[in-house]
């Protein structure tokens, strides 16, 4: 590969993932900083409420995501890569703005909660139609060889979108008090992700388009019956994969609320889980084009069904800062291995419909399980009377995922079956 041919390829990863990287982080950041959200928008003398308002709230991103899966992944299958690429950043741009800048309940009243939620469904709409063309790109762009490595890239930026989220929240939490970061810190916050969106755009319009327009048609064929079946294993997985995900996004609520934590340690500690879930998942995508797909994604399901227990129960049964460092890194470790999820579903689809068929299949577990998982453990741990609940759903959204994984072809090129 010469020179030119790297910048090209270079060019085009960065220009896939930033984009991506960008919706995630102002997506996520919102449970980095669900109780700030929930005082200004939802105020209340129970901060239980509040804080359960706010993340019914966060779930509300979720509602939009198979409509934007389905229209912006058609239209990316139709009229290419590229063009849906640019809408979906586009549409995040004004999600951002409309929750950054909405005044709080005490300033317009009953408006804002409104104007807060129509703001969620737009970057609901925006990321539910962003997965499906930038996996497509990564993995249409991307040689056989190195397919794993570069196609884990779209759950990868995602961890480390909420890493970035995590370092500004604590970035934020050390300069500001805890008024000032209830009242303006956590707008500073998702405001950030708007000043590298006019960047964004600009690269993705410099895009090479990876569908040809050949390769389009009017109406996609529907899948076949091999990827019928690893669309629905597939399911599972990202079942229980975005679960463990959004779980990881709650650590830092979860450390204040449950474990009586600083914010100030619970964000580094939150940070560390993404920093581990980069490095893991960058490893298993390399690892997965070494020795295959499946027995990375055998991985990804064992690990976090053995490790919820043993770990959160050392935790809690005497928490500290450090213990709590030391559980978001592990924690952050397995979550990141779930990468090759990614890569093993997409490679497997039609051409012709991959963006479509990817999003919904993809979109749909995460807005079944992603939307609810924070606010599902946090009503247990309130019922059940013990933080260990968290440990109880991640075993119980794995024990499917599990059998899944056992029952999951291999997809890797040269390698299928």
């Amino acid at each position: 590969m010469d020179g030119g041919t790297r910048h090209n390829a270079r060019r085009a990863i960065i220009g896939a993932t930033v984009g991506n990287a960008i919706e995630f982080y102002d997506f996520l950041v919102y449970s980095i900083f669900a109780i700030q959200i929930g005082q200004a928008f939802f105020p209340s003398d129970n901060a239980y409420l509040s804080l359960i308002a706010s993340l019914a709230t966060f779930g509300a991103g979720f509602v939009s995501r198979p409509l934007g899966a389905w229209l912006i992944g058609s239209y990316a299958d139709r009229h290419g890569r590229r063009p849906a690429l640019l809408l979906t950043l586009g549409c995040m741009g004004a999600g951002i703005a409309g929750l950054a800048l909405t005044p709080s309940y005490a300033q317009i009243g009953i408006a804002a909660p409104i104007i807060a939620v129509t703001a969620r469904l737009l970057q609901g709409f925006a990321l539910g139609g962003e997965v499906g063309p930038s996996t497509a790109f990564l993995i249409e762009a991307s040689a056989h060889t190195h397919r794993g490595l570069i196609g884990s890239l779209q759950r990868v930026t995602q961890l480390g979108a909420g890493g970035m989220g995590a370092l500004v929240g604590l970035v934020l939490s050390l300069l500001l008090t805890k008024s000032e970061l209830a009242a303006y810190g956590w707008r500073i916050a998702l405001g950030l992700g708007l000043v590298v969106i006019p960047y964004a755009l600009w690269v993705r319009r410099t895009l090479p388009e990876t569908h040809a327009l050949e390769e389009r048609a009017a109406s996609a064929p529907p899948p076949t019956r091999r990827e019928w079946r690893i669309m629905g294993l597939g399911f599972v997985l990202f079942s229980a994969g975005t679960s463990t995900s959004y779980i990881l996004n709650y650590l830092a609520t979860f450390a204040q609320v449950s474990l009586k934590m600083p914010q100030t340690e619970a964000l580094g500690g939150q940070f560390l889980s993404y920093v581990t879930g980069v490095i893991a998942g960058l490893g298993a995508g390399w690892a997965s084009d070494k020795v295959g797909r499946r027995p990375v994604i055998l991985a990804a399901a064992v690990v976090p069904l053995l490790g919820a227990w043993p770990l959160f129960a050392w935790l809690i049964g005497d928490p500290t800062p450090a213990k709590f460092v030391v559980t978001c890194g592990l924690f952050g470790l397995a979550n990141g291995i779930s990468s090759v999820f990614v890569v093993a579903v997409s490679e497997s689809l039609t051409k012709a419909s991959r963006a479509r068929n990817f999003a919904m299949g993809y979109t749909l577990p995460l807005t079944l399980f992603g939307s609810t998982a924070q606010l599902i453990v946090t009503w247990w741990i309130k019922a059940a009377g013990t933080p260990m609940a968290i440990a109880w759903y991640l075993i119980a959204v794995w024990v499917p995922g599990l059998i899944a994984a056992l029952l999951m072809p291999e997809t890797a090129p040269g390698r299928e079956r």
